[in-house]
């Protein structure tokens, strides 16, 4: 990824973003196209793996590189500075949650 912590954790927000949106709407657009199935589990299994390979690779990747080039203060500084902001972004998430509420539900603030 980038040496830029708040590119890093956008990165990951909207990826997840996108993968629940993709699970919650996929449904509703395919309807009862698919059969209960053991490729079901693996599918998910499969979503998950991958899933810990790019979260893996954005916030690790480019710390332990300059950790391995001698910069070892730099390194976990970048690592640190991408897990604050990807915390920030997720209290953000959450936050925006409460307040518009469930699809169908009133927010947590709401009447």
């Amino acid at each position: 990824m980038t040496t830029n912590p708040f590119y890093n954790a956008l990165f990951a927000i909207l990826y997840i973003m996108t993968l629940v949106a993709g699970v919650f709407y996929g449904s509703d657009f395919l309807g009862d196209f698919f059969q209960e199935s053991i490729f079901l589990p693996m599918g998910f299994l499969a979503t998950f793996v991958l899933s810990a390979a790019l979260m893996g690779y954005t916030f690790l990747y480019q710390p332990l590189l300059l950790i391995l080039d001698g910069h070892r203060k730099k390194g976990v500084e970048l690592f640190l500075y991408t897990v604050v902001a990807f915390a920030a972004m997720t209290a953000l998430v959450i936050f925006i949650a409460l307040i518009v509420g469930t699809v169908g539900g009133p927010g947590i603030f709401t009447d």
